[in-house]
């Protein structure tokens, strides 16, 4: 065990806790800000503004909104499914390409390293996304969350090219010897010792699912394809909205439409902000789980002599 041995490093030690748990209080008072006013009475929101450290008024009305409304547990769902359908899909593909791509007998190999780096600086923008989803038929139906997001993009190539190339060939060439195909090597060996970088790609593409809405913004119409992200989006809109015409108005009028305006803005607040905790909570609670692939892997030791 690392003991502190002089003044100067006890200082430091000193230092960096405090600066650590700065940072961590930092990066954890949005998401208790959210939390502590979403259980927030509007009316109260109105009158004093936000809770800062805990609630005034403690009431379960915005989360049995958000609970009770069946449009935001559509959009849940519907992220939900893309999100673990994706994540796996394209995991599985994009790393069976890039195994593949890493093979120095690859044919055309030249060819594939042109287009994919072509492909990382120009794409068709979204007047040719929209086109093209039209044509195959998949424009407002569930497909458009699944199949334009099966290959991971020519970075993530990159990222699992420059793993695979680092295991050893003698494992390869062992496997082989003993009648493996490239199947089972992927499989049984590849796959396995690249659980890290599997791991931290996945957990990046899972996060990048969960908080899309522009898929929903532009290729879809049907409400109930919505995802969570969007609908918190519309929520957002709503509140400044209200928040917006009663500042208008009260600038003209002392009548009580702007009292309930003000209360309707403080309303979509809390609802919004029990919206916004709601599609945090399963990134919150799989983080710390998806954590532990980013440790080193089984590589270390795999091969001796």
């Amino acid at each position: 065990m690392y003991k502190i041995k002089s003044a100067k490093q006890k200082a430091f030690h000193i230092v960096l806790a405090a600066v650590m748990l700065l940072i961590v209080a930092i990066t954890v008072y949005p998401v208790w800000f959210s939390l502590i006013n979403s259980f927030e009475n509007a009316s109260e929101i109105e009158k004093n503004g936000f809770a800062l450290i805990w609630t005034r008024r403690f009431t379960l009305e915005s989360w049995e909104a958000v609970l009770g409304n069946s449009k935001i547990i559509t959009a849940f769902l519907v992220t939900l499914a893309r999100t673990v359908i994706v994540t796996v899909l394209q995991t599985l593909i994009t790393s069976m390409f890039s195994y593949g791509f890493s093979k120095s007998c690859l044919a055309g190999k030249g060819f594939y390293k042109a287009i994919g780096f072509l492909s990382m600086y120009l794409n068709g923008g979204v007047i040719a996304y929209f086109i093209l989803f039209n044509a195959l038929h998949i424009y407002d139906s569930f497909w458009v969350y699944i199949l334009p997001c099966l290959f991971g993009g020519f970075y993530n190539v990159i990222i699992y090219t420059a793993n695979f190339k680092a295991i050893p060939e003698a494992l390869f060439e062992s496997a082989k010897l003993d009648g493996a195909g490239e199947p089972t090597v992927f499989f049984r060996i590849v796959f396995p010792l690249s659980k890290p970088v599997i791991g931290a790609l996945a957990l990046f593409t899972a996060v990048s699912m969960w908080n899309d809405y522009t898929g929903t913004l532009y290729f879809t119409k049907t409400s109930e394809l919505q995802t969570i992200s969007y609908y918190t989006l519309s929520l957002i809109k709503s509140s400044q909205l209200a928040s917006n015409l009663a500042s208008t108005m009260s600038t003209s009028s002392t009548s009580s439409l702007v009292t309930t305006l003000s209360e309707a803005a403080a309303g979509y607040k809390t609802i919004e902000l029990a919206s916004m905790v709601l599609s945090a909570l399963p990134l919150i609670i799989i983080y710390p789980f998806a954590q532990k692939t980013f440790e080193k892997g089984m590589m270390v030791g795999s091969v001796k002599g």
